[in-house]
């Protein structure tokens, strides 16, 4: 196996009972990548994530962290990886600094050693300052810079991320992602699995989009955009009820409804000249739609996801 590969799933299935969450999926992730992992609730990603942790196991396939066999040797893995779920135990009565040296001694930190490795993770995760506080009652975003900080104690060459901004405010999601980007530059392998596409797009070298446990997309957001369908996306306001836009572009080639809205929906039209949208938007208030807003839209990571989704969801009608 190539020793710059951090992260190898090959073919890997899990079932719960008759739900199939992951279906045979597979890919590769590499030393010193940021790479994110998005997809709907349900859609299989904590799954995924918990095996790569060796906190389940797959059904069938492999799972290899820098080298090692996540099933037959786990203990191995789990040095080698930083775990962040989404949520994790607040002990009462129980101080920062007393949680992160109870996991120090877990990883058999020595003494001195202990006390120093400690004090570069506090200083790292700015917990110095609140150190003496009850675990109980820091924030979220705090709660979450101890989580961070347990799972960096041992050093470990990969750093799974189970939706880490979930809950956090504008200053602490900022936080996280300025600690992600040292990180990453330190040569950490980092893999997050979240809904907020945007600020991902910013911190990710690559993203893997799962849909019902399988992956739809494995790139960077550029690729993702240029996989939407060609045309242009139009987000249309009117007064009628919504279903009159959505019965419009069901009559009219060359247009469909990628989205509805409670005053509209967002279109996508074949054709992106600027003649063709001054003449549907004629035709449109011609044919009794009282268009009170006609903007046509840069393609964004969400649209270009959604579009995904509704190619993937005309593929499996088209198979039928």
């Amino acid at each position: 196996m190539n020793k710059d590969v951090m992260i190898s799933v090959r073919g890997v299935k899990r079932s719960f009972g008759k739900l199939e969450a992951v279906k045979g999926i597979s890919f590769d992730i590499h030393r010193g990548q940021v790479v994110g992992f998005i997809g709907a609730n349900g859609a299989g990603k904590t799954t995924t994530m918990r095996m790569i942790a060796t906190l389940e196991m797959p059904d069938e396939g492999d799972i290899y962290i820098c080298g090692s066999d996540a099933v037959d040797d786990p203990n191995s893995v789990r040095s080698k990886i930083g775990w962040v779920p989404d949520d994790f135990g607040r002990y009462q009565n129980m101080t920062i600094v007393e949680y992160l040296d109870f996991f120090a001694r877990a990883f058999d930190y020595q003494d001195q050693e202990r006390k120093n490795r400690i004090q570069e993770v506090m200083d790292f995760t700015g917990l110095t300052k609140l150190k003496d506080r009850f675990i109980d009652k820091l924030s979220k975003g705090q709660g979450q810079r101890v989580c961070l900080g347990r799972a960096l104690l041992h050093d470990p060459d990969v750093l799974l991320m189970d939706e880490p901004a979930a809950g956090l405010d504008p200053k602490a999601r900022m936080e996280l992602k300025n600690l992600i980007r040292i990180l990453a530059e330190e040569g950490k392998t980092i893999f997050i699995s979240s809904h907020i596409l945007s600020e991902l797009s910013e911190i990710c070298d690559t993203m893997i989009f799962l849909e019902q446990g399988e992956v739809l997309h494995h790139g960077g957001a550029e690729e993702l955009k240029r996989g939407a369908r060609e045309g242009v996306s139009v987000l249309v306001k009117i007064l009628n009820d919504p279903q009159v836009l959505e019965n419009w572009a069901d009559m009219n080639p060359g247009i469909s409804l990628l989205d509805k809205t409670n005053k509209g929906g967002r279109l996508l039209f074949e054709q992106s000249s600027d003649d063709f949208l001054a003449e549907t938007l004629k035709r449109m208030i011609n044919e009794g739609i009282q268009v009170i807003e006609f903007t046509q839209e840069e393609t964004t990571l969400e649209s270009a996801f959604v579009d995904l989704l509704n190619q993937a969801e005309d593929k499996e009608l088209a198979s039928k």
